[in-house]
């Protein structure tokens, strides 16, 4: 920097935007009041897509934390393109690893590692992986880690053993196969 440029060079690095590698979008869905007969995902609503890390840190400290969401409501963030809906054709043939967490206080804290861990590219097979759902419950809430195709058994299981590692969790975690969810049939196809 010049010593005359009146701090010019460093207003305009501070303000230039950290880009992420992907575009990723957050979902809101509250499940509290369906109406009689309606579909599921009617109450889905794509909220915000955001693709630097300023954007990131704007919207989750005012909005996206689980301790700001009612009962039975969702958080999602999905990479861009992406509906967190089984049917979507990026989630068809996946699948997604479920923790649960009985304190709000470990709900929030996952919630936000897993954040970082994502829009940071810390796994290994970080094209596998669709999005992340933060849902509260009355008696348990849950976080699940949505990934694309549940049969390549290598990527699931590194990307199991990645986020339990990011998570600090020392339970046992399974994966479960979209399509056995499906049909009630849902049983842990993968643990680590």
């Amino acid at each position: 920097m010049a010593a005359n440029d009146g701090g010019a060079g460093e207003v305009a690095a501070a303000t230039e935007a950290h880009r992420l590698d992907k575009k990723w979008t957050f979902w809101f869905d509250n499940q509290s009041k369906p109406k009689q007969g309606a579909a599921w995902g009617n109450n889905l609503r794509n909220v915000y897509t955001f693709d630097t890390v300023e954007e990131f840190w704007c919207l989750y400290d005012q909005v996206f934390k689980p301790s700001k969401l009612p009962g039975n409501a969702d958080f999602h963030m999905f990479k861009a393109g992406i509906e967190p809906k089984w049917e979507d054709p990026e989630c068809a043939n996946g699948g997604k690893w479920t923790v649960t967490s009985s304190r709000k206080a470990g709900l929030e804290t996952m919630w936000s590692e897993t954040l970082m861990a994502l829009i940071g590219e810390q796994f290994d097979d970080a094209d596998e992986i669709c999005g992340v759902v933060a849902s509260v419950r009355q008696r348990q809430d849950k976080l699940s880690l949505w990934t694309k195709n549940a049969a390549n058994e290598a990527a699931q299981m590194s990307i199991g053993r990645k986020w339990k590692e990011i998570l600090d969790v020392t339970d046992k975690i399974t994966y479960n196969f979209h399509d056995d969810s499906k049909t009630r049939l849902s049983k842990g196809r993968y643990s680590v």
